[in-house]
């Protein structure tokens, strides 16, 4: 039962944890604006989120299989993200390369994003709680 219910969540606990780093590498980047030589950084959220339902799929099989087994191997999720480096529009004097205003839309988009994931998986629960109880 336990291996279903983290199958069907594994999604969006990916999903919530690569939102989660982007944040913080949102927020860093807007602390560092002023700071001479600073490069801003970010991660490739579309590029990353495909890449752990790959991994996903090709644990698990299609996402709608399930293990049979205890000696199935599990999915595991990996959140080792490689920061990337942002081109920037127009180099400052100082070396910074923070845009604030493309740091800004960038931080407002990802906290939409992950307040939109809250909300699918509180009602991914709910649904699963419905058939507990009705079940």
């Amino acid at each position: 039962m336990n291996n279903k219910l983290d199958n069907a969540l594994r999604f969006h606990q990916d999903a919530l944890s690569l939102l989660s780093r982007r944040q913080e590498v949102l927020a860093s980047n807007i602390a560092n604006a002023d700071t001479p030589d600073y490069l801003a950084r970010d991660i490739d959220f579309s590029a990353k989120l495909q890449q752990a339902t790959a991994r996903n799929q090709a644990v698990n099989g299609p996402v709608n299989l399930t293990r049979t087994s205890a000696a199935h191997i599990p999915a595991v999720a990996h959140h080792d993200v490689e920061l990337l480096y942002r081109v920037p529009d127009q180099p400052a004097a100082d070396g910074n390369t923070v845009n604030m205003d493309r740091e800004r839309i960038n931080f407002a988009d990802n906290n939409i994003k992950y307040q939109s994931e809250l909300t699918f998986l509180g009602g991914e629960i709910k649904k699963m709680m419905n058939v507990i109880n009705q079940g």
